[in-house]
C-alpha cells in the first residue's frame, strides 16, 4: 500500500538515532563557533555546525538529503583542514578523524 513503512524497524532507529548525534554535534559546534566567531575567530565552525544540525535533522526525517549535506559538509571540512594545516598528517588527524567515522556510519 502507498505511504507505508516497510523497512526495518532497528535501520530505521540506527539513522534516527545517528541524525540526533550529528544534529547534537551540529549544536554544539554551532554554540561554540559562534563564540570563537565574536572573539575574531573562524567562521568555519559556526558554519560547520548548522551545516550538520541540518543533516542531522534530514536523517531523523529518513531523508537522503542529510547525506548529502553531510557530504558537503565533509567535503568542506577536508579543504578547511587542508588549508589550515596543509599536508602535515599529524595535524590533519584530529581534523578529520571524526569527520570520517560520523561519513561512513552516515
Amino acid at each position: 500500500m502507498p505511504g507505508q513503512d516497510h523497512s526495518n524497524p532497528v535501520a530505521r532507529w540506527a539513522v534516527i538515532l545517528l541524525g540526533a548525534l550529528i544534529a547534537l554535534v551540529g549544536a554544539v559546534l554551532t554554540f561554540g563557533g559562534g563564540w570563537l566567531l565574536g572573539l575574531g575567530g573562524s567562521p568555519y565552525y559556526l558554519l560547520a555546525g548548522i551545516g550538520l544540525i541540518a543533516s542531522g535533522v534530514f536523517l531523523i526525517l529518513r531523508s537522503v538529503l542529510g547525506f548529502w549535506i553531510y557530504l558537503g559538509v565533509y567535503v568542506a571540512t577536508l579543504l578547511w583542514a587542508l588549508w589550515e594545516v596543509g599536508l602535515n598528517g599529524w595535524a590533519l588527524v584530529p581534523r578529520v578523524i571524526a569527520p570520517t567515522v560520523l561519513l561512513m556510519l552516515v
